[in-house]
């Protein structure tokens, strides 16, 4: 039984010991080989394409725009403070109605944002609630908004604190959003953005390792078909096997092409998140708190009561965007003051990250646009305190109005076009490198096993 069970694995043995088994058997590996190059080319730009769809055009941009939300309920708040500081006096400021139509316009942008936010949380439990609390509180705010407004109106008062029926019911309008609903909106942004990062080390980390898989594999395969060009080339004592030889170069034209997309996928991954994603993100958070910033001003003018706790406010919120040592705000301004114009960029905050990654040609004369039209903005600022303390309560009001705040308000937005602009470049181009991708690698594969079968089927007809 022995002798007779084992004879068919001899005969096999054997069979590979032949010139016909050796083809068989190094055809057999070298198409394994193309396969395996085929696969990881495959998996690598799949990973690739998932990397560029999350941060571009998914993930990306809704995280983006929960990064509006706090914006735009920022600034509801701001307007309905302007509108009850100027009250009767429609000269002073861009006019009540402006004012109005852009708190009207805020709360539409609010609205689309939550929306936003609601199917980026999709899945998370925590999340939803937090949507639907923001939700829920964000209808809550706009009764209280409406109540305070009509009562300004039918009060008519001259610019300056409202009546204090009036400043009741905003106090309980701005607690509300200031307490409550930004605290939300920013916790939902720093979620959103941590859901946009473990994407982006992921597909990153897969992309690197796909270019490595990618060249290992071509290697062998590379090998694989020379060994068996060698084979054939000796054994029949011919030059070169034509087809071989054109699957070999097919197959090193893949992997060189593959290698050179996936560093190129890694490159605009990287690029599109540092310096679109992360600085759009960053200065978007620093123009929302810029504009509590602008609110917290007409705050500390509209109701004396609190004027003290909205000055220390405003002193907290200008360190996040630009940090500098200073205890009170006249220490700030001076600091500020002595960053600015010596022209030092060893900044923290939201400013110090964009300082610290000037990589974009036209990113330093904007950004210095920005930090000069702060400075402005903080000097007005400082013109309006003292101008409330001198007793000239109508005169502060119209510096507060002024165009201080809305000039540093544009160079901010300029600067984060900037940002953009190179994301959405980057993204496109990410999108470009990986057109016809799709169809590449199984074209080559097919080709080259063809090439190997056509190159082989001569040698093994020989034999029969």
């Amino acid at each position: 039984a022995g002798p007779a069970a084992g004879t068919p694995a001899l005969r096999r043995l054997l069979r590979v010991r032949t010139v016909p088994g050796w083809i068989r058997l190094l055809t057999g590996l070298a198409v394994a080989a193309v396969l395996l190059v085929f696969a990881t080319v495959s998996i690598g730009v799949g990973h690739a394409r998932d990397g560029l769809r999350v941060i571009g055009h998914t993930a990306g941009p809704q995280v983006v725009t929960t990064a509006d939300l706090y914006f735009a309920l920022s600034d509801m708040d701001a307007q309905v403070a302007s509108v009850l500081l100027t009250g009767r006096e429609s000269a002073l400021g861009p006019g009540r109605q402006t004012m109005l139509d852009r708190y009207d316009e805020r709360r539409s942008q609010a609205d689309r944002a939550v929306l936003q936010a609601a199917d980026l949380a999709s899945g998370d439990a925590t999340e939803q609630m937090t949507v639907q609390a923001l939700l829920d509180g964000l209808g809550r705010y706009e009764r209280l908004a409406a109540r305070a407004l009509l009562l300004d109106e039918q009060s008519g008062h001259a610019a300056g604190p409202p009546p204090q029926a009036v400043l009741d019911v905003y106090r309980q309008a701005t607690d509300l959003m200031r307490l409550d609903l930004l605290p939300k909106a920013y916790n939902l942004t720093l979620d959103s953005g941590t859901i946009v990062r473990h994407a982006y080390l992921a597909e990153l980390s897969a992309v690197q390792q796909g270019r490595i898989w990618v060249g290992v594999t071509g290697g062998l395969a590379l090998l694989a078909l020379i060994v068996l060009q060698v084979y054939l080339s000796r054994g029949f004592r011919r030059t070169f096997n034509v087809p071989a030889l054109v699957a070999t170069v097919v197959v090193a034209a893949l992997t060189v092409a593959a290698f050179a997309v996936l560093q190129h996928e890694g490159d605009v991954l990287r690029d599109a998140k540092e310096d679109g994603f992360n600085s759009v993100l960053a200065l978007s958070r620093a123009r929302a708190i810029g504009n509590t910033l602008h609110g917290d001003e007409s705050r500390y003018l509209l109701d004396p009561e609190r004027a003290d706790t909205y000055e220390q406010v405003y002193l907290d919120k200008s360190q996040a965007v630009l940090y500098v040592p200073a205890g009170n705000l006249d220490k700030y301004y001076a600091a500020v003051n002595d960053r600015v114009s010596g022209g030092k960029k060893d900044f923290l905050g939201f400013f110090g990250a964009e300082a610290a990654g000037l990589s974009l040609p036209p990113q330093r004369p904007a950004f210095d646009q920005v930090l000069q039209r702060y400075q402005a903005f903080q000097h007005n600022d400082q013109r309006v305190r003292q101008l409330a303390t001198s007793g000239s309560r109508r005169a502060a009001v119209g510096q507060a109005m002024g165009p201080a705040f809305a000039s540093y308000d544009d160079a901010l937005v300029k600067l984060t076009a900037l940002h953009r602009q190179a994301f959405e470049s980057a993204v496109r181009e990410g999108d470009g490198a990986l057109g016809g991708w799709n169809w590449v690698p199984p074209a080559a594969a097919l080709a080259a096993i063809l090439m190997v079968l056509i190159g082989v089927r001569p040698r093994l007809a020989e034999y029969r």
